[in-house]
């Protein structure tokens, strides 16, 4: 049994995340791009008038309608993931794609309807329940709020459903094979990459012709625009990738850069953990990388330790001038710098009118940056510098305690198993859903 995501996915929040590395997206099996044997006139003339941003978003794909209202509730759920901060000229840009894939997501409900695969009520409310409960609401309290957010429990309803058709339609008309040797070997090449760096990577990919290449790195151009005034990546690369990875959020998990075509690995390397790149010219298209994650190939990462801190923090008084409290963070710093270890933080605390709270199984990775940096270099019974404001009050972490990650173990034959065969499911899925969209019978209104 191996989990297979969609080309391009409906969006669920709760989708899961990749087991091991997913590729980035290359040219398809079949070869060329759809236009590359097309008998195009040198010189062309069109006859009629074509606006396409003049067409509403109203369409009946093989009988079955989807309504503007319909768009408008999809891109809401865009809007939600986004904290509501889209400009109103990057909105007319989303509704059109999302008018594209909310056709692409009837052609593949109606195919698995074809096949006689039926997704009940009860499946769908069990999916809406958990998306709910992954938001701290109820489900009619989480009804509540997408109507409240210009969306609709009906249409986060509808993407659930064609997740859940899709993938059990892939499962049943889609065979792959992979062979022991094939997973054998990249055993082999993951223990000879031993201590080489390795890399978590979102990313997301649209397909590119000659022709419309300008405007493709256009629309990538914009998302990142998006991205860096505080969109998020995992909703993007939901809605618009058309990567495999898409219903993961774009995640590539964990990747080496020889996995990755030559331009995204040279991007990949040179940026930082946080940081995005792009868009990349890569076979068949382009790509907008981020780095959510560096690691060395099967080697414990000192930021997976769990520490057992003891945190003291000191607070101002209103009105405390900046000389004030600068000056009493100083002598804050000074007296936990030389007070000899954990045992005496609430003799020390006491001394600088501090308060001490206890913060035993944190883990260094989930801790600010900086402070993973600090802590990392610290001996147990050794404290951090004072940091915070005065408007926020200054604290001091003393290391306590530190339980060393294991060495990091390889993936399991059976891992690697069901990823290769989920990457050749995912290929099928494009050929597939190419096929549907060309045999559509698509009325736009």
């Amino acid at each position: 049994m191996f989990t297979v995501t969609r080309f391009r996915a409906a969006g669920l929040f709760f989708a899961a995340m990749a087991a091991l590395p997913a590729m980035a997206q290359t040219v398809s099996d079949d070869g060329a791009m759809p236009n590359a044997n097309l008998n195009l006139p040198t010189s062309l003339t069109t006859f009629g008038k074509v606006d396409p941003t003049f067409r509403k978003p109203t369409a009946i794909v093989n009988g079955e309608i989807i309504t503007g209202t319909d768009v408008d509730h999809r891109l809401g759920l865009i809007m939600i993931a986004n904290g509501g901060k889209i400009p109103d000229e990057e909105k007319e840009r989303l509704r059109v794609q999302v008018f594209r894939n909310l056709i692409d997501e009837m052609l593949q409900i109606q195919e698995a309807k074809a096949n006689k695969i039926d997704i009940t009520r009860a499946e769908i409310d069990q999916s809406f329940s958990r998306v709910s409960q992954n938001f701290k609401r109820t489900p009619e309290q989480m009804a509540q709020y997408l109507s409240q957010s210009g969306s609709s429990s009906r249409t986060m309803r509808q993407q659930i459903e064609a997740e859940i058709a899709w993938s059990r339609l892939l499962r049943r008309k889609v065979e792959v094979n992979v062979s022991d040797a094939e997973v054998n070997a990249i055993m082999k090449r993951l223990e000879e990459a031993k201590g080489t760096s390795e890399y978590r990577v979102g990313e997301i990919y649209l397909s590119a012709t000659p022709e419309n290449a300008p405007q493709v790195v256009d629309n990538l151009r914009k998302i990142i625009e998006q991205l860096r005034n505080g969109g998020s990546f995992q909703a993007y690369a939901r809605q618009f990738s058309e990567a495999s990875t898409a219903g993961t959020g774009g995640d590539l998990g964990w990747v080496r850069a020889a996995q990755l075509p030559d331009a995204l690995a040279q991007a990949v390397q040179e940026i930082s953990i946080g940081q995005i790149a792009g868009p990349i010219e890569i076979p068949g298209g382009y790509s907008v990388v981020y780095l959510l994650d560096k690691r060395q190939v099967l080697v414990a990462d000192p930021r997976d330790a769990v520490l057992s801190l003891r945190q003291m923090a000191m607070t101002f008084p209103a009105g405390m001038s900046s000389a004030d409290a600068q000056a009493k963070a100083t002598e804050f710093g000074k007296a936990t710098q030389s007070m000899g270890g954990c045992g005496k933080v609430d003799e020390v605390a006491t001394g600088v009118g501090a308060e001490v709270v206890d913060n035993d199984q944190v883990r260094v990775r989930d801790l600010p940056g900086p402070l993973q940096d600090i802590l990392l270099k610290l001996q147990v019974g050794e404290a951090t510098p004072p940091f915070g404001s005065k408007e926020e009050g200054v604290r001091v972490l003393v290391l306590c305690g530190r339980d060393d990650p294991a060495d990091a173990g390889a993936p399991s034959f059976e891992q690697i198993m069901a990823q290769l065969e989920e990457e050749r499911v995912n290929k099928r899925a494009q050929r597939y859903l190419r096929d549907l969209r060309r045999d559509a019978v698509v009325e736009y209104r």
